[in-house]
């Protein structure tokens, strides 16, 4: 009898195990699962099966109701597959272990290409984002399932004053930043030219950035003609004494540093060669001398 009463738990156990196993354990397939407010574990249980994520409703809602999660099931837009368990989709919707993705941005994206990443992978649009031009921090964000285009930016806002709350931040200091940001790329590099911008200011000198002729003809060049520095625009430096109305670009820290910190030098003059090395120059006739080596 004991025998028997033992093979019975047994085949009991393996049964109710296997309502709990994955519906298909080798998938690879991902499906996104949301949760509306308000909604029960009776719904859910019905949702997950309609959805083909569990076998049987009734045994999710089982467990749920058993294990005393069925109270803690958050609302969110979450990532399941058919290759896990009750027991694993259970536990995220417990934790909140919401659905999200990584979006990076990279330090010198202005605002109209954040706004094309963002679009190309998330479908989301940003408005007026032009206006936080400067102030989008790079960096990458975990962003959830079902968020908006305004919170995407709030969260680069708030990203941004995170990073440089023990900064003395003023408007004209952003705008250097991204003015050195677009210009040069080392560190060191950064805070030479920014030393050279500062002091081209105090004497009166136009900055002659070529960064903000790329942002007045929305192209990147390693070269720019005579033509495009006479292009009317209140960015161009070359045209107009002293810094643009507004940032170029969305400066990371280090040219925000530099832009506070600068390095004082003898150089007045530099060039970015095509492989990225930053030349600097005394005197106009040197930097002249250096563009016919470097920029054939």
């Amino acid at each position: 009898m004991g025998r028997v009463i033992t093979l019975l738990i047994l085949i009991i156990a393996l049964v109710a195990g296997a309502f709990f196993l994955p519906k298909d354990l080798g998938s690879q397939e991902e499906v996104v699962f949301k949760i509306e407010k308000g909604e029960g574990s009776k719904e859910i249980a019905a949702n997950l099966e309609r959805e083909g994520l569990i076998r049987w409703a009734s045994f999710f809602r089982l467990y749920v109701l058993t294990t005393g999660v069925s109270g803690r099931l958050q609302a969110g837009t979450y990532q399941f597959s058919p290759s896990m368990s009750i027991f694993q989709i259970a536990g995220k919707l417990a934790s909140g272990d919401i659905a999200t993705v990584n979006i990076t941005i990279p330090e010198g994206f202005t605002a109209e290409k954040i706004q094309a990443r963002v679009k190309n992978m998330v479908g989301l649009d940003m408005p007026d984002l032009e206006k936080h031009e400067g102030y989008l921090f790079p960096d990458t964000y975990k962003v959830a399932y079902g968020a908006t285009g305004e919170e995407i930016v709030q969260m680069m806002l708030n990203n941004f004053d995170r990073k440089t709350a023990s900064l003395a931040i003023t408007p004209d200091i952003v705008i250097m930043a991204s003015l050195i940001e677009k210009e040069v790329q080392t560190k060191e590099d950064k805070e030479i030219v920014s030393g050279i911008f500062w002091k081209r200011l105090e004497s009166g000198m136009p900055l002659e950035s070529c960064a903000t002729i790329a942002y007045i003809k929305g192209i990147d060049q390693w070269r720019y003609s005579y033509e495009d520095t006479r292009i009317e625009s209140p960015y161009n430096t070359y045209l107009n004494l002293g810094l643009p109305p507004g940032p170029i670009a969305n400066p990371g820290l280090d040219s925000i540093e530099a832009a506070l910190y600068s390095q004082d030098s003898d150089y007045w003059y530099w060039l970015s060669t095509p492989e990225g090395e930053t030349i600097f120059s005394k005197t106009l006739a040197e930097h002249n001398y250096a563009k016919s080596i470097y920029l054939k």
